[in-house]
């Protein structure tokens, strides 16, 4: 089944958010059907912090290898395209088309000296409709989840302004709607009823069960980088662990334990 197809479940597609090449194999053969990046995650990975702090370069090179590991479709998340023009945009986007990725995130919010500033939603939607018509052009299939960041940054009227910016995208190319932080079932259900595109909600612990979900209308939900936070977390411990303890009894306490 291809990328888009996943998203036309009468289950929500569960999409496992990746920062390296074990993770991605780690979920490959737990039976994930597709997984995408989490930029926060691999700019942690990186040292850098989130919001286009690492370099297209950068990016464009871990793709490379997750392709070359893992056969599951890829996603890559593109916060907002690392371009300071639609072209440059586009062009990062077509890089990716040629390395067989299946489809990217793109949200409508950046950070500016230091905060994360949502962006004019028609300025958005121009950059879509811009990346759609080459897309055409050049026979290339993407999909495309534009990300808005409404909840995110607790916009006082979420809800309106979500809808709002999401039919907008509809109209201009989008394939998927991604409102990562919408908790509330009534708002998770009147996104999915008002806007024409596949709804994407995020791993929050306030987040109603998968089965409810579904019955919600939502069609992919995504974890972040909330895992590779656990992880890092395990591993803070574990370290710690050894040094208190003057041995590696923690280690093999792990490896025992699975």
């Amino acid at each position: 089944m291809n990328f888009a197809l996943l998203h036309q479940q009468d289950s929500p597609l569960l999409l496992a958010n990746v920062w390296d090449v074990s993770s991605a194999r780690a979920a490959q053969a737990e039976g994930y059907k597709a997984i995408g990046t989490s930029s926060a995650a691999i700019a942690a990975m990186y040292g850098y912090d989130d919001g286009d702090g690492i370099t297209f370069a950068e990016l464009r090179h871990l793709v490379i290898r997750l392709r070359a590991c893992c056969s599951l479709p890829l996603t890559v998340d593109m916060e907002y395209g690392y371009g300071e023009s639609h072209e440059q945009i586009i062009e990062n986007l077509l890089a990716l088309v040629e390395l067989g990725v299946a489809g990217i995130n793109l949200e409508d919010s950046r950070v500016q000296q230091g905060k994360r500033v949502l962006q004019d939603s028609t300025e958005f939607a121009s950059l879509l409709n811009a990346i759609r018509q080459r897309l055409a052009d050049e026979q290339h299939s993407l999909f495309i989840n534009a990300r808005t960041d409404t909840y995110l940054l607790g916009e006082v009227n979420a809800l309106a302004e979500t809808l709002a910016r999401g039919m907008l995208y509809a109209q201009n190319g989008a394939d998927g709607l991604f409102v990562p932080c919408v908790t509330q079932p009534s708002d998770i259900l009147a996104i999915a009823n008002a806007i024409a595109l596949p709804l994407n909600v995020m791993c929050m612990p306030a987040l109603p069960p998968f089965t409810e979900l579904g019955r919600l209308g939502v069609k992919r939900i995504s974890m972040g980088d909330f895992p590779h936070q656990a992880l890092q977390n395990s591993a803070k411990r574990l370290f710690a662990d050894i040094v208190k303890a003057h041995s590696f009894d923690a280690v093999f306490a792990h490896a025992a334990a699975r």
